[in-house]
Formats: C-alpha cells, sequence, structure tokens
C-alpha cells in the first residue's frame, strides 16, 4: 500500500469542492505522509472511469454527485453498509481489489449529534440520489418516519405538489438532499411550500457552497433551525482519511 501515492475526487463539475484542499493539507501535514497527491477526477460520464480507476498508484478515492450509485458496477466489493445504502462515497485499494464504502451516514449521524439535533417526529428528505439514499437508511434504521420528494411524483415518491401543512407538525427534519442551489446557482432552491414551514422545523441542506443557501435563508426567515453540508463533510472525509491510511504509517 505505501506505493499507492495518489488519491483524489470522482464527481462532474467538481471544481468548487473542498476535498482536493482538504486532504493535501492532511497529506502534507504528516511527515510519514509526504509525497502523497490528491487530485480532482472530474468527468462527463462514468463511463470514463476506466480511464484512470485501474492506475498502480491509486491509493483511495472519494466519490461525489452523480456518481455515487453509477461507480458500484466497477467495483469488486462492497462494505455490507454501503451495499445496504446501495451508494459509495469512499473507495479502498485493498488487496489489489476496488472496496467500496459508505462513510456519508457516519458524516450525517455525527453532525446531527454535535447540533444537537435529537427527537425527530419526522423527515422529509428532498432528492432520490446516492445522498437521499443515505438519509432513507439513517431513516430505517433510527425507525424515523419519513417522505421522499422529487418533482416527479411516483409510487415511491410524492412531489411538492403533494406536500400540505401536516407534513410539518412538530420536530420534522427537512433535509436538501439535491444540488439545487450549489453555486453558481444560489437563486435556486428545492420547491417546497415554504409558506407551510414552521418554527419547529429543521432545515439541513447537504449543500455546503454556498454556506448559506436560498433554502437555508428561507428556513431563517421563519425562524427555523438550520445547518448546512460542511460539518457532515467533514465528518465523511475524516472517516475516509482512516480508511485509506491506517495502513500508510
Amino acid at each position: 500500500m505505501r506505493d499507492r501515492r495518489k488519491f483524489g475526487l470522482i464527481g462532474k463539475n467538481i471544481e468548487y469542492s473542498f476535498s482536493r484542499k482538504y486532504f493535501l493539507e492532511k497529506f502534507s501535514s504528516d511527515i510519514n505522509l509526504t509525497g502523497y497527491n490528491y487530485e480532482n477526477f472530474d468527468i462527463e460520464s462514468i463511463n470514463l472511469i476506466n480511464s484512470f480507476i485501474s492506475d498502480k498508484d491509486l491509493g483511495g478515492l472519494n466519490v461525489t454527485i452523480p456518481y455515487k450509485e453509477e461507480i458500484i458496477p466497477y467495483l469488486d466489493a462492497l462494505t455490507d453498509e454501503a451495499k445496504e445504502i446501495g451508494a459509495v462515497n469512499t473507495i479502498c485499494f485493498e488487496n489489489n481489489k476496488k472496496i467500496g464504502y459508505n462513510t456519508d451516514i457516519f458524516g450525517f449521524t455525527e453532525s446531527l449529534k454535535v447540533n444537537l439535533i435529537n427527537n425527530i417526529k419526522a423527515m422529509i428528505i428532498m432528492g432520490t440520489g446516492g445522498a437521499a439514499k443515505t438519509i432513507i437508511h439513517f431513516c430505517k434504521k433510527n425507525k424515523i418516519p419519513f417522505n421522499i420528494v422529487s418533482r416527479r411524483k411516483s409510487k415511491d415518491y410524492l412531489s411538492y405538489k403533494d406536500i400540505d401543512h401536516s407534513f410539518f407538525k412538530g420536530n420534522v427534519l427537512i433535509v436538501n438532499c439535491t444540488p439545487v442551489g450549489t453555486y453558481p446557482n444560489i437563486n435556486k432552491c428545492p420547491d417546497l411550500p415554504y409558506n407551510l414551514l414552521e418554527k419547529e422545523n429543521i432545515l439541513y441542506d447537504l449543500v455546503y457552497n454556498p454556506s448559506e443557501t436560498l433554502f437555508i435563508k428561507k428556513g431563517k426567515e421563519i425562524g427555523c433551525k438550520t445547518l448546512n453540508g460542511y460539518e457532515m463533510l467533514k465528518f465523511q472525509a475524516e472517516m475516509s482519511w482512516n480508511l485509506w491510511t491506517k495502513s500508510l504509517k
């Protein structure tokens, strides 16, 4: 493992991502890990992944939107939790195998703890991608009732037009798992009926750039508790770091 000195992030339009700076600083701050690098692998399609994923220098990868689900067929194995969630955001290269992990669930759970968010009555999950699957897993694991909301209604998802005042009663956590509102499209937000929000509601935007999205601003106007995805990002990154470096020193 020591000769695998290249790490990176797989995604699309990821120049804004905090990951490269974060991990380069982590490597440079450890005298035992000098010479290690972290790159952005910004690809237009998951079909392009074979051009680098077999690189013998790769020691680990992060995965972000929109490839957390699409990456799975390219891996040799998943941890039980990643398999149960159906989404991967961290890859380790172990014994010449590509192993998929989900550290997002740890990041989300820890971010709620540090913000003293508990006794959640119900959750509204906006989005249907890999990030949403992580939050759905959290709800099932903790036996929290939830509704999934999407732009298009189906047998599994509600549409935003289906949401009425009854969904917002009490300590309801509303999580934006979509990229809507991410820089540079900062004047957009999910099509939630914000006039129905109540002060007891908690708005959690997994977007972290900008730090205060329009979704968050609308929640603050009502007096809701709000948080963005930065703490979750740091917690999941720290777990990725621990997975990668446990065999490096």
